[in-house]
């Protein structure tokens, strides 16, 4: 990766932060330019976009908030003018200097969803017009499919939870889509949410739409409600997590082993912290539509956590151990935490033995071989070292 040394700034790295063309023109007199605007900060923002961050409309209301974790926590050391250009960057600049590292990985996901039973009649159908719940504890839940292109057999699928009030998003692996593994998983996430648990939306697949599950719901009170068949949208506060959350972390690779699950899972566990403690979202306030053009409003970015503080529906002493938990967490250390987990995941994928009839290749690389340099640009998702897609 070259480097650039721009007058009056430190060594900027010219993949991470602007385009070659940038350094290279000028910028006209009394106008800061890329140099004064981030070239002072230098690898301030390449730090910070190293924590997979998300967009600049999301990144830029949040910038404060987790540039001062990183120094609370020894990750990021700032001069007071580097600091205030930080602070003060636009959303439009963020977007700028990070969009090389955002062009990666283009690959389209499959449904592997199949029609629950005849109870289904008992479970009423809600659409994504419906909800209008402004209390945290309403959810919506799917199944993602490690299949990895190859739907035979058995192999590992994540259970996504999200919050519609919240956004606040629970994974947990499971070694197939049977009900059993399924309502484990969901209890242990009932356990792990912060407000209790008030509603379930899901889909038609067998996996949700079972006889346990009815009577579950039933008996705590929990409102369970199903989407209508093939329209994805009645559940797009939990689809729209599918590709950040569970797709981004840990790619479209068939995971079908114990070991896989195991370290699925303990990638979840640094995954959920990372997710809900810092990574701000924006929530559509309205949609205007005149004539051809849709005007839509969003509200200010705020993590999960910042949501849930701010909800009155929440108890105190949920809000002090929320506290608690994130004055002790540092999101790059988490960032380490879920690259270590996905180098493992990678070294999984390649070294088990394939399934089904062998098959002689010519000689050199095998062809289902999955290289590190290639990782961001195939079936695996790898963060890197440097600043890496955002979201």
């Amino acid at each position: 990766m070259s480097s650039a040394r721009l007058p009056g700034g430190p060594v900027a790295t010219r993949s991470v932060l602007w385009p070659r063309r940038s350094i290279r023109r000028s910028a006209p007199k009394g106008h800061p330019g890329p140099a004064s605007t981030a070239g002072g900060p230098g690898t301030a923002p390449s730090r910070v976009g190293a924590l997979n961050g998300p967009a600049g409309k999301r990144l830029a209301p949040f910038m404060a908030e987790i540039v001062s974790a990183l120094e609370r926590c020894g990750e990021l050391e700032l001069t007071p003018e580097v600091r205030d250009k930080l602070l003060r960057i636009s959303a439009a600049t963020i977007d700028r200097l990070l969009a090389p590292e955002r062009a990666r990985l283009r690959v389209k996901g499959r449904s592997g969803t199949k029609p629950g039973s005849i109870l289904k009649r008992q479970i009423p159908i809600r659409t994504f017009a419906e909800w209008n719940d402004a209390r945290p504890g309403f959810c919506e839940m799917d199944l993602v499919a490690h299949d990895g292109g190859d739907g035979f057999g058995e192999f590992c699928q994540t259970l996504d939870l999200t919050c519609v009030a919240t956004g606040w998003t629970e994974c947990r692996a499971v070694k197939n889509k049977a009900q059993r593994w399924c309502f484990e998983a969901l209890l242990d996430i009932e356990a792990s949410l912060p407000f209790p648990l008030l509603g379930l939306d899901s889909d038609n697949g067998s996996e949700f739409i079972n006889d346990q599950l009815y009577r579950y719901c039933t008996e705590r009170g929990i409102t369970f409600t199903r989407s209508r068949p093939y329209r994805k949208n009645d559940n797009c506060f939990v689809e729209q997590k599918n590709w950040p959350v569970v797709r981004q972390n840990v790619g479209y690779a068939r995971y079908d082993t114990p070991a896989e699950l195991e370290v699925l899972n303990e990638l979840y566990v640094s995954l959920r912290l990372y997710v809900n403690f810092f990574q701000p979202q924006m929530k559509l306030v309205s949609k205007t539509r005149r004539g051809a053009k849709v005007t839509k409003l969003f509200d200010l970015a705020r993590t999960p956590y910042q949501r849930v503080l701010a909800s009155p529906e929440v108890g105190e002493d949920a809000k002090r151990e929320l506290r608690k938990t994130y004055l002790a967490l540092n999101p790059a250390q988490l960032k380490r935490d879920l690259a270590t987990c996905q180098a493992r995941l990678l070294d999984l994928a390649n070294t088990k033995p394939s399934a089904g009839k062998e098959v002689k290749h010519p000689p050199g690389p095998s062809p289902g071989t999955i290289f590190r340099a290639e990782a961001l640009r195939t079936s695996f998702v790898m963060q890197p070292g440097v600043p890496s897609r955002t979201s």
